[in-house]
């Protein structure tokens, strides 16, 4: 199994021109954005780059302009509903020359915990790429990831090298990382959003951030400090961050996209069924970040 480590993952938006199809051209400089100002790795395309409005071909498409425009490691997002179609994506990727991929519970489906391993267990063993389980309860209600789910996947593949971790949950955390790292030394923690502080202090030893494509400063920032064990100089930081991802919180992907847009990188409205922003909220939004301190000295354009 590859040993890569992942530090700073950004997690790009997909733009869309304004009848809704990929603007590629756009994407390659949000891709040099992201690159010059500190990705460490791409992961993609993520919930924050609207995976779920992608079809099959599409998804496809992002990952072989990624892979042939990024040149640092590039995890390809393969989550699905069906397990058949979570490893077609897993294949596709570890064709095109990914450095590893990452996939969430199965969509729509709440599954019992046997059911999850086995989606888990078939996605890892279609490939030779390092696997990365993405716990993200907020965003996939209903079937939970637990430590005694994962430990048993690490002993059914080789490849499973770490969880990507955006429950915030310390128990859960602490508890994992115990069990884990007695049967796999080099087990990786990586936050799922860009809340590290807490996750740093059990371990975790990369990010994933969607915020990035907004403060990308803030964001090295804060990863730096984390990985410096400097944890309480990085909480002032963090604290910038989450006013951040607070005003950003309410209306998600387009909050994401209208904040980058008032950044100087419009990268297009979200995909249907997701809306832009109406007038009051991209009013409020505006002024809110106009008013952040963390902001002053975030590059503006591209």
């Amino acid at each position: 199994m590859s040993k890569l480590q992942l530090g700073l993952v950004h997690t790009p938006v997909t733009p869309f021109t304004a009848d809704h199809r990929i603007d590629f051209e756009l994407f390659g400089k949000l891709l040099d954005f992201h690159l010059r100002h500190g990705a460490e790795a791409l992961a993609l395309p993520m919930h924050a780059g609207e995976s779920v409005s992608l079809p099959e071909r599409e998804k496809q498409a992002v990952v072989e302009f990624a892979l042939k425009h990024a040149k640092v490691p590039v995890v390809v997002h393969v989550s699905e509903a069906g397990t058949s179609l979570a490893v077609a994506l897993a294949r596709h990727a570890e064709e095109k020359g990914a450095a590893a991929i990452v996939a969430t519970t199965p969509y729509y489906w709440t599954p019992p915990p046997p059911m999850v391993l086995e989606h888990f267990a078939q996605i890892g063993r279609a490939v030779s790429l390092p696997l990365f389980v993405h716990n993200a309860p907020e965003d996939m209600a209903g079937a939970r990831v637990t430590a005694e789910l994962l430990v048993k996947l690490i002993g059914r593949l080789d490849n499973f090298a770490g969880l990507v971790d955006s429950s915030l949950d310390w128990q859960f955390m602490i508890e994992l990382m115990t069990l884990a790292r007695r049967a796999r030394p080099h087990f990786q923690l990586l936050a799922g959003t860009e809340l590290m502080v807490s996750a740093a202090a059990i371990a975790a030893t990369g990010m994933f951030s969607s915020l990035a494509g907004v403060a990308p400063k803030l964001v090295a920032q804060l990863y730096d400090l984390c990985r410096q064990d400097a944890l309480f100089e990085a909480r002032p930081v963090q604290e910038e961050i989450a006013e951040l991802r607070q005003l950003l919180k309410p209306g998600r992907v387009a909050s994401l996209k209208a904040a980058m847009r008032l950044m100087g990188r419009d990268c297009g409205d979200p995909r249907p069924p997701l809306l832009p922003l109406d007038a009051a909220a991209k009013q409020f939004l505006t002024s809110r970040l106009s008013a952040l301190p963390a902001l002053r000295h975030e590059p503006r354009g591209w």
